[in-house]
């Protein structure tokens, strides 16, 4: 179980905290040396830096969240993984359950919510403007986990035309991955876990321990690695969160086993080590070819689920680690701007121990995030408000660089 792993590591850093032992601390390697020393030579960018977190709570008692897209207006579109429903959050709060046309009982029919799996991740067709809406959902079943993609409509608040477009995918009640999510090339990318089978993240054959790249129809997308699969990257363990920073570059989030827990940059046809290594620096992966991760932490500080990447930071939810982790992208808009990709800064956390277990992040239209909490889904201890339980929560953080 991924956030219930034992030991903490005693991490050796490379670069910025070469040579540190003893105490676990996050790491960080650099990718563009260059674009991350310009930016924190100068100390133009206040962002570059720690921020605060203004917090309130936009909606609560929602029943063991898991996904969330968005929808126009700043509202958003969330799965609750053991009841496998849909329902609306409005930004006064007001939560509307999908439960017109067939769909929603379809849905319920072929879910089965066992330990880490039910229904999971959402995204929806991001040229759609509404009423309709074509929506993807990633949910476990009895054999397998799958993609299916409908039409939700929110009028009369229904979702009908239920089509699974992959199936396959290994399931088990542990690492089932499950973050869906659009790229800016259109196509749709699908995080999966090794279903509890270390092998299946090496396995080329397998749909489990990778990240996968389809059409809106399920189809492998035009320039994968392989045209003829799925698969964009491989070697992952859980990947359970995906995003993309303003040059393109592709980031994910992935649970680690007992030791560290990693930020990936992903690219096409890469292998990211699992089974054979775990965290950075090993031998073993660099002879293998196997990528590095380029931010790490001791897992008793993180399993990080979703993320979200904006043009100043990657965020990522923590669930063992009760905190939201931001990894400063160094110089932002300006790097970007000079045809550089962002260097890291130094991690560090916001909402530690305030709200227990967060699950998803995502940002909003006007420089917000929005993150759920996640202490009703078995492993967390929900909050209590006068003698009644409060989770679990859509929050609103308003963000400001510390000066």
């Amino acid at each position: 179980m991924d956030d219930f792993r034992a030991g903490v590591a005693v991490v050796g850093v490379a670069l910025l905290l070469s040579g540190c032992t003893g105490s676990p601390e996050p790491g960080v390697v650099s990718p563009s040396p260059t674009a991350s020393a310009s930016a924190a030579a100068s100390g133009a960018d206040p962002w570059d830096g720690p921020v605060t977190a203004d917090v309130d709570v936009v909606a609560q008692e929602l029943p063991v969240p898991w996904g969330m897209a968005q929808l126009p207006g700043d509202r958003f579109l969330v799965t609750m993984r053991d009841d496998a429903t849909l329902a609306v959050v409005h930004p006064s709060g007001d939560v509307e359950p999908v439960d017109g046309s067939e769909g929603p009982q379809q849905l319920v029919d072929q879910t089965v919510a066992d330990g880490e799996g039910g229904l999971l991740g959402v995204a929806v067709e991001p040229e759609d403007s509404g009423p309709l809406f074509t929506v993807f959902l990633y949910r476990t079943g009895e054999r397998d986990n799958a993609v299916l993609r409908a039409e939700l409509d929110l009028d009369g608040m229904g979702l009908r035309d239920l089509t699974t477009i992959l199936d396959g995918i290994p399931r088990s009640s542990n690492h089932n991955g499950g973050r869906i999510a659009f790229g800016p090339d259109g196509y749709l990318y699908v995080a999966t876990g090794d279903a509890g089978d270390p092998a299946n993240a090496q396995d080329p054959e397998s749909l489990g321990g990778k990240i996968l790249r389809i059409t809106p129809d399920g189809e492998p997308a035009p320039g994968n690695p392989d045209p003829g699969s799925p698969v964009w990257s491989m070697g992952h363990r859980n990947v359970q969160g995906l995003g993309w920073d303003p040059s393109g570059r592709m980031f994910a989030s992935e649970f680690g086993q007992d030791r560290l827990d990693e930020l990936n940059v992903i690219e096409p046809g890469a292998n990211y080590g699992w089974p054979d290594v775990e965290g950075p620096g090993e031998s073993a992966g660099d002879q293998a070819g196997f990528r590095d991760p380029v931010v790490w932490w001791p897992t008793s500080e993180a399993s990080p689920s979703g993320i979200a990447v904006t043009e100043e930071g990657v965020y990522l939810a923590s669930l063992r680690g009760e905190r939201l982790w931001r990894v400063p992208l160094l110089g932002g808009p300006s790097a970007v701007a000079d045809g550089e990709s962002p260097g890291f800064g130094e991690p560090h956390a916001l909402l530690e121990g305030e709200f227990g277990r967060l699950r998803a992040v995502r940002a909003g239209s006007a420089g917000e995030l929005y993150v759920l909490t996640n202490n009703t889904d078995g492993r967390g201890e929900p909050m209590i408000e006068d003698g009644r339980p409060v989770d679990d929560r859509l929050l609103r953080l308003g963000l400001t660089p510390v000066e």
